[in-house]
């Protein structure tokens, strides 16, 4: 999953960008309001965790105008303001959870996940195509009796391109969605993991390949005997 955090004090940011990694989550940060709001306006995210008092835009400000221009993505808010007149206003603006500073981490990650979960509550936590399956929750690619556990952005590819068998995804849409916009990746670590999943896949016998249309992208398509 993509999360976007919007805030201002980088320590910690790095720290919480860290966690957030390390418990699979892809993250894109920004340290000051206007950015959150350009990358949050994209839509890429699967969740916005939004630090109210930033430089050149507030978070208030930030939450109102994605929701202004219908941007649906669930919005965690940080802040130093523990008033209860604050919490309403923050939620009343179109927030979907409030935390105070300093927090525990457990209890960050927690409402992240609450978050994630609401968004994709009609969303299968099991994805199928062809004979395999991929789980949600334990990143597990299954084919029968075989299984084999994928790494934090192989699962993401593969989740965009179960979501859509048969749609082609471009380069750049893989390269966005999963390493994001500010990311020193070179574009060919598309084709790195693209590698990565098709030996996977044919690992477990998969009845299911990855194609390739030069200049188009990729798609999932069922093996024709």
């Amino acid at each position: 999953m993509r999360l976007l955090l919007a805030e201002d004090e980088k320590e910690l940011s790095k720290a919480l960008c860290a966690i957030l990694k390390h418990n699979n989550y892809s993250v894109d940060a920004v340290y000051n309001g206007q950015d959150a709001l350009d990358y949050g306006l994209s839509e890429n995210y699967d969740a916005i965790i939004l630090d109210l008092m930033m430089p050149k835009k507030n978070g208030l400000d930030v939450l109102r105008e994605l929701r202004c221009a219908g941007i649906s993505t669930p919005v965690l808010i940080l802040t130093a303001k523990s008033e209860v007149e604050d919490r309403i206003l923050g939620l009343d603006t179109g927030a979907d959870d409030y935390l105070t500073k300093p927090f525990n981490m457990g209890e960050l990650l927690a409402r992240i996940r609450a978050l994630t979960r609401r968004r994709a509550e009609f969303s299968p936590n099991v994805l199928s195509f062809g004979n395999i399956t991929l789980s949600r929750e334990s990143f597990e690619l299954s084919c029968g009796s075989e299984t084999v556990r994928l790494g934090n952005k192989e699962f993401q590819m593969l989740e965009m391109l179960l979501t859509s068998p048969g749609r082609l995804i471009s380069t750049e849409q893989f390269m966005e969605h999963i390493w994001g916009y500010d990311s020193e990746a070179e574009i060919n670590v598309v084709w790195v993991y693209i590698s990565y999943l098709r030996k996977k896949l044919s690992s477990i016998g998969a009845n299911v390949e990855i194609k390739a249309v030069r200049g188009a992208g990729y798609s999932l398509e069922e093996i024709k005997c």
